[in-house]
């Protein structure tokens, strides 16, 4: 049996034990993913996010109504992922007369505000702890009686997603949903590692850009985690593996030339209210693949990708930036292991990976144009 087969099967177990402890309106101690214990009336019915894009996961739980319990939210949804915003947008248009934050990290955070609001819990990244311990925010909040809670898809993905949705699970009272979601997780994603533990397949070496054409510097990228590690359970050896001590930094364009990747993968979004007419790739729900794939081809033009293999052999593609910091990071893992290795994954279809869990989680129809590719458009 595979790791992600026994980490399902735990789960069961996990479930059975912990929906037995928690009743309604009862005060449970939870531990979040920074280890802290946090005493916490469940389940919660009056909600802040630290982020917007939590709705992410919010409404992979509260599938019907994944805003009835927000009562307030960091304003970045919009401006990071503007299609994402506007297809929940058409199917609820309340969000839109949602309170919205700034954030703790850049000291934009309004605490009375958030108090205001008469908030059972904020949920917070783990990107922000830092900040919020600077601020004090959890001493000025917990004599108020609002807890916070970390989660972490950003920092950690690969490691903390599970132990995030049952937090989430916790919280909200849906602890059966969210192990459902973590047996589908880890179904996809053995679907990947057990063709590869069986298959004596060469690591192409992978180049993957963070937020390519978002500036004019060149070139974000990825540490042993996030993408980098999303690169490697795919199959490939992640080139910034050894250059990035965490997980977020920068490569100079010398090192991508003489490295000379096999396989170069940006991610991109639509991000017109963060740089309007910007030259990044606005893959997302309903992108237009034919701009996709010739914005792509307008990137591999700056002096970092002159005379790279993978320019050369038309090994480029393109993903939505977003699965970078939610818990469907597992349809990304299946979209780069068939672009890696396309005859062992040629039956394996992440888009169609992807509207499965719509159907089965998400409020919202599933839209193709998460990936593009100059090897298809060649």
């Amino acid at each position: 049996m595979t790791m992600f087969g026994r980490v399902a099967l735990a789960a069961v177990g996990f479930c059975a034990l912990f929906s037995g402890l928690a009743f309604a309106g009862e005060k449970v101690t939870i531990k979040d993913v920074t280890g802290r214990d946090i005493e916490v009336s469940v389940p919660v019915e009056h909600v802040i996010l630290g982020e917007g894009r939590q709705i992410y996961f919010v409404a992979a739980l509260d599938t019907d109504a994944p805003f009835s319990r927000v009562v307030g939210w960091r304003d970045d949804f919009k401006k990071a992922d503007l299609d994402g915003y506007n297809e929940y947008l058409a199917k609820f248009p309340e969000m839109d007369k949602l309170p919205t934050f700034g954030g703790m990290k850049d000291g934009t955070f309004d605490i009375e505000q958030a108090v205001a609001l008469k908030p059972d819990v904020i949920i917070m990244n783990i990107d922000a702890k830092t900040a919020t311990e600077e601020a004090g925010y959890i001493e000025k909040l917990g004599k108020v009686g609002i807890p916070l809670v970390y989660v972490d898809f950003r920092e950690k993905p690969m490691e903390n997603t599970e132990a995030s949705m049952r937090v989430i699970g916790t919280l909200f009272g849906k602890q059966e949903r969210a192990e459902e979601f973590i047996r589908f997780r880890a179904e996809q994603i053995a679907r990947v590692t057990d063709v590869l533990a069986k298959a004596d397949a060469k690591k192409p070496l992978v180049f993957m850009e963070r937020a390519g054409g978002y500036s004019d510097d060149c070139c974000m990228s990825f540490g042993n985690e996030n993408f980098g590690k999303m690169v490697e359970l795919a199959g490939g050896a992640n080139m910034a593996k050894d250059i990035i001590p965490g997980t977020f930094g920068t490569v100079n364009p010398e090192q991508i030339i003489a490295s000379n990747p096999d396989q170069i993968i940006v991610t991109g979004a639509n991000w017109e209210l963060y740089v309007p007419g910007g030259n990044w790739v606005g893959v997302g729900p309903d992108a237009d693949p034919k701009a996709s794939v010739r914005k792509l081809a307008n990137l591999m033009q700056r002096p970092a990708f002159t005379g790279v293999k993978a320019v050369k052999d038309n090994n480029v593609h393109a993903i939505w930036h977003q699965f970078y910091n939610n818990p469907y990071q597992f349809v990304a893992v299946q979209q780069i292991a068939k672009w890696l290795h396309p005859e062992l994954f040629k039956n394996l279809d992440p888009d169609a990976t992807f509207k499965e869990l719509h159907e089965r989680f998400l409020p919202v129809d599933y839209k193709p144009g998460y990936f593009a590719s100059l090897a298809v458009a060649g």
